[in-house]
């Protein structure tokens, strides 16, 4: 960890402190769970009574952030959003983390709002109910009516809540960095993730952006019957709360326990899955948490859509992109397919093209054979992504929402209809994208687009030749190299050169009896040089310190080759 982190953990010592005995509790189960006997795994327990040695170690991260808090709870969340980063299995399991908190009281609440509205509550609403309808990790939602007569839900954020993520946040910071030294921890990129996490929290915290999201989404479906979004108040709304029209029906969640009258569930997983892919495709702005708790199931089978927090955006170069995957799936192109892969993320500098493209040609083999209406989208897209993490390929978050998204979409609609294919929905958008990347009107913008960086371009190559020029006449034109990968190499080689001095010097000492002298017996030599004894037993140690170091170097590497090999 950098020196400049030292000050905010003396500033956050007991958060630390609290951080540190948690995930030192949940380490400590999985070291009794491999090595304790049996009656001493039930020793640790989580909360629920469980077992935590029991468990495998998804559960258990997944069970320290829900112990930790808000911050670690919306960042299990945003995990689950980023298998290509963590893997599916943890992704799935994190999953499960509820946002579930403990309400304010009515008095904070009360003061909240009093601030942000700048009058008392009663003197702004005809009703409001200081019971909360729900609480979540960052805000609560409370039932109002207006002075019209319109029922509404306030979203509020809690008290203090921005204080307390605010000072996870340098937390998490400086555990990215210290995970960042550890190889074990190097193929997730705790510092990238911590840094989306920040701009992602960030945002859930601004609820005005949760209002524009919502108006553009009205905007975008304002001529479609089949979907309803609740009707925002700008006026009684700003960052830290959201006033919003309070619609009513059956949750997709509650749909087995209390069934909506006169729908069919075929025909709500129809529509539900058609709103969403509308978004995706037509309109390019989508909601990016589909789940069963977020759609609601109105009269006569109009969906109604919750929490607008979490949206994705597809621009054109995103259009063009999921188009040429399309082709590339279509004539099962593994090698174009690989080249979109690398192209959209970033790939390690020794990634091993070759195996990358075998394995994606086993993959388009397999899936693109099945029929249509087995087809599996949900085990493809995870099987995709899982063959990008296996080879440390970093996608930009906006691909992996989607992907999330479009999981999640599937999971949702099966939950209404088993039977559900979101596939076959999805057909007649292939053709449409298709048509979209070669449309005029696309061609049109693209070549502007292209024009306008290649005019840029053109301006400034004078004036960067001429800067050039400048400097080698000046004499101060400089070529600095970059040595990728030499720093273990240099650091041995250093460790090597002090261990070898180290040890001639103390020879020296030895051989010439320099004082402090002392006796040891047991080895038959009347006196000996203090100083040069412990820098010969220092030098020892630290050859073979390096020693075992190059050995597993070699060790790693043969293993390395062996599996490219194979």
């Amino acid at each position: 960890m950098r020196i400049t982190s030292i000050p905010q953990i003396y500033r956050h010592v007991n958060r630390w402190t609290e951080i540190v005995r948690v995930l030192i509790k949940y380490e400590l189960a999985a070291w009794i769970g491999r090595l304790g006997p049996d009656f001493v795994k039930d020793f640790l327990k989580a909360p629920g009574d469980k077992a935590i040695a029991r468990l495998r170690w998804e559960t258990r991260l997944r069970l320290a952030f829900a112990e930790l808090g808000p911050t670690f709870i919306k960042l299990g969340q945003l995990l689950s959003t980023r298998p290509d980063l963590v893997g599916n299995v943890l992704a799935e399991e994190l999953q499960h983390l509820q946002s579930d908190a403990p309400a304010d009281p009515p008095a904070a609440v009360r003061k909240i709002l009093q601030g942000e509205l700048g009058q008392p509550v009663e003197e702004v609403f005809a009703e409001f109910d200081d019971q909360a309808l729900a609480s979540a990790s960052i805000g609560q939602v409370h039932r109002a009516r207006l002075p019209e007569g319109q029922s509404v839900v306030v979203k509020i954020l809690h008290a203090d809540i921005e204080k307390k993520l605010n000072v996870d946040l340098e937390i998490l910071a400086g555990l990215a960095q210290l995970a960042e030294m550890s190889a074990e921890f190097q193929n997730y990129r705790p510092r990238a993730i911590v840094a989306e996490f920040q701009r992602s929290i960030r945002h859930e915290l601004d609820f005005s952006r949760e209002l524009r999201n919502l108006q553009q989404f009205i905007c975008d479906f304002r001529n479609n019957p089949l979907v309803h979004f609740p009707r925002p108040y700008p006026e009684y709304s700003s960052r830290r709360m959201l006033t919003m029209e309070l619609i009513e029906g059956v949750k997709l969640a509650d749909l087995q326990q209390t069934p909506p009258p006169g729908c069919d569930r075929e025909e709500i997983a129809r529509r539900g899955a058609a709103v969403c892919l509308a978004m995706i495709f037509d309109h390019g702005f989508y909601h990016a948490d589909p789940h069963p708790g977020n759609i609601l199931v109105l009269r006569d089978c109009v969906i109604g859509l919750l929490d607008f927090g979490m949206v994705g955006r597809i621009d054109d170069r995103l259009h063009e992109d999921l188009s040429e995957m399309l082709m590339a799936l279509s004539d099962q192109d593994a090698e174009q397919l690989t080249a979109m892969i690398l192209r959209m993320g970033k790939a390690p500098t020794d990634l091993d093209r070759p195996s990358l493209t075998l394995d994606v040609a086993d993959f388009l083999a397999h899936y693109t054979n099945q029929p249509l209406d087995q087809f599996d989208l949900s085990g493809a897209l995870r099987e995709i992504t899982e063959t990008i993490r296996r080879y440390q390929i970093m996608l930009p978050a906006r691909i992996a929402m989607l992907i999330k998204a479009l999981i999640t979409l599937e999971g949702t609609a099966r939950f209404a209809n088993p039977k559900f294919n979101l596939v076959e929905m999805m057909r007649p958008y292939r053709s449409k994208l298709l048509w979209q990347r070669f449309s005029p009107v696309r061609r049109l913008r693209k070549m502007r687009r292209v024009f306008a960086e290649v005019e840029r371009m053109i301006e400034h190559i004078p004036r960067g030749v001429t800067d050039i020029f400048e400097q080698v006449q000046s004499g101060k034109f400089d070529v600095h190299l970059d040595h990728r990968g030499l720093e273990p190499s240099v650091n041995r080689l250093v460790l090597g050169l002090i261990t070898s001095a180290l040890f001639v010097g103390s020879a020296l000492l030895l051989s010439r009896d320099v004082p402090p002298l002392i006796y040891l017996p047991w080895i038959k030599i009347p006196q000996i040089s203090a100083p040069g004894l412990a820098g010969t037993v220092v030098s020892v140690l630290l050859g073979l310190r390096l020693w075992r170091a190059i050995s597993k170097a070699i060790s790693q590497s043969s293993h390395t080759n062996r599996s490219k090999n194979d």
